[in-house]
This record gives structure tokens, sequence and C-alpha cells, in this order.
């Protein structure tokens, strides 16, 4: 692997924790983070992140197995902490003796750090606050991944750089902190760098690596695409606490806000309770993301993407990406 000194000093405390030659996590992308690309990104030098989603405990087990078919090289499993299942999810990490677990989309339950941590497996968590950034890292989480609205998927109300300000001066020097968000250059990752971070997180540059199993439209879809294409889901309904989603305008789009309108009238007649109308919505994206990752359906799916989509013109290996992230980012700190 070519040489990035700079970048290689300022990197070294996520590279030492990832146990990877560059800290550059890839984004956890239902249907798009799987086997394949997981196992390119590792093997390339970066640490790839099985995106467990909605898989059944049986699912993830064969994932899990089928990676370690692939690369020899540490890779981690990111778990939805409103997984019904999230428990035996865990026992199949246990099991495969997965070195990292990332736990996503809301507050870690009760006991589920420390059935992580049990099996010696090292905890990242998401946090959308300081204040609760800090009592993550008080309560067991070795790792924070701070993500900006600027990111695909289930997005928060603040840009990367603001948060990047106010969490790296107060967490860096004392914890690991991960920046992601909007993340599309090199030149953008040695200035987190500089301001402690010990390294990135992408999502969108890789979800058309030539690796990524995405059907041909859906990168497509990336290429033609530009920065305000990716827009943020609406909530309709402030009683349905839905998340807002950052994906390319389409007739999808509208899909989930007429879904959001049936699931609240659900609400209205008490024929659901609050429980039940969030996990419809979370299976709309689920599904609708299948649709437009492995069906090809870009127009009716979910074609979640960050607004760094811009940056994405063309398919290349997982290795080529990273090297050129690397390249950018040595120059600007050279």
């Amino acid at each position: 692997m070519a040489t990035y000194p700079n970048t290689s000093r300022l990197m070294q405390r996520g590279c030492e924790f990832l146990g990877t030659e560059t800290a550059i996590l890839c984004g956890a992308m239902s249907w798009v983070s799987e086997r394949n690309l997981v196992a390119a990104i590792s093997n390339a030098g970066g640490f790839g992140v099985i995106a467990c989603g909605a898989m059944t405990p049986e699912l993830l087990d064969a994932e899990i197995a089928a990676t370690r078919g692939l690369t020899d090289k540490p890779f981690g499993v990111n778990l939805i902490t409103m997984h019904p299942m999230l428990f035996d999810l865990i026992a199949v990490c246990a099991r495969h003796k997965v070195g990292h677990v990332v736990l996503a989309g809301g507050i870690p339950p009760k006991g589920s750090v420390e059935a992580i941590r049990e099996f010696g497996a090292k905890v990242l968590v998401f946090a959308p606050t300081l204040a609760l950034a800090r009592r993550l890292l008080r309560s067991g989480a070795d790792a924070l991944v701070i993500e900006g609205s600027e990111a695909g998927g289930h997005i928060g109300p603040v840009a990367t750089s603001v948060l990047a300000q106010e969490f790296l001066p107060e967490l860096a020097e004392d914890h690991v902190v991960f920046v992601a968000g909007g993340i599309g250059r090199g030149e953008m990752i040695a200035a987190y760098l500089e301001m402690g971070a010990s390294g990135v997180q992408l999502g969108t540059r890789f979800a058309c690596a030539s690796e990524s199993i995405a059907h041909p439209a859906f990168k497509q879809a990336f290429f033609r695409a530009n920065a305000r294409d990716a827009e943020a889901s609406v909530q309709v309904d402030p009683r349905l606490p839905v998340i807002p989603v950052r994906a390319l305008k389409n007739k999808g789009t509208e899909l989930f806000t007429q879904r959001q309108r049936e699931v609240a009238a659900l609400l209205d007649s008490g024929k659901i309770e609050m429980a039940e109308a969030q996990l419809q919505i979370e299976q709309f994206w689920a599904g609708a993301l299948r649709r437009a990752v492995i069906d090809g359906d870009v127009e009716n799916g979910s074609v979640m993407a960050g607004q760094s989509v811009g940056m994405v013109t063309r398919e290349q290996p997982a290795a080529e990406i990273i090297a050129e992230l690397m390249q950018e980012c040595e120059a600007a700190l050279s």
C-alpha cells in the first residue's frame, strides 16, 4: 500500500481502534452493505460494515459467515436499536466473535451495550447531542460516530460541519470519534482529522463501487444526480415521530408521504399503537429501498443518497476509491 505519512499519523488512533490500515469506515447501507462490498472495503484497507437492517438472526448469521469467506480483515456489523430481535442478533455477533458492533437508529436499549462488550467486541454509537454522547461514552460505548444531515438514509437536523465543531473540541482528546455525512473528497477528511477526528465514515461514495451489488439502474441514478436532488423526506403528522430520510427525489418520495397519512389514520382510529405505527414506517423504508437497490425500480423505490452524490460520477473499485481519498487527504495535509 502507498504511504501517506501525514494522514496515517492523524488516523493512527482510528486505525488502532479498527485494526485497519486506514480509518475509513463504510456507512451501513441496507441491501448495499452486504458481503461483497463489505469484504472489498476491508480488503482495501478500509473498514466494511454489514448493514443488518431488518435481517433475521438466521440471515445475519449467514451474512457474517459469507463475509468471513471473502476477507480475513476486520469488519463490523451495524444493528438497528429498534429491531424487535436485537438481543438475538447480538448473540449471533457473539457466536461469530465479531470485533465491532455499531448500534444505530436510536438510544441503545438497556443491557445492549453490556451484552456486546461481554463477548469482547467494541461498541460504536451515534449521538445527536453532546450531552447524549457523553452519557453513552460514560455508560460503556467505545467510540462515537457523529453524522450530519448531509448524509443519506436516516438523518438528524444539524450539518456535519457544525456537529464537528461542537463535538470534536470537547470529546476528541479522550475518545475515538468518527465524522460522517457529506464527505466525498479527501480534502474534507483532512479537515476533520485536523480538528481531532480519529477517522471518517462514508456511504454514498461506496454505494456505486464496482463490488456493490446495487442494480445498474440504481447506480445510474447516482451518476445523474447532483447534491440538490438528494432531499430529506417530510413529516406529515407531528404525532408520528418519523426520522427524516434523505433520498433522491422521485415518485417513491410521494408514496412515502401517502403512506404516512395512511398510518396516521390507523393511529387515529385506534387500530394500531404508536410502536406498531413506527414499525410500519420502518418496514416501508426497508421495502422501498429493496425495490430500488435490488430490483432497480428507481422511480417507485427509495434511492437513498447523501448530498455528496454529485461527486459520484462513475463506477470504481472500492480500493481505487480509498486510494483516491487517501491521496487527496495527504495532498491537503502536505
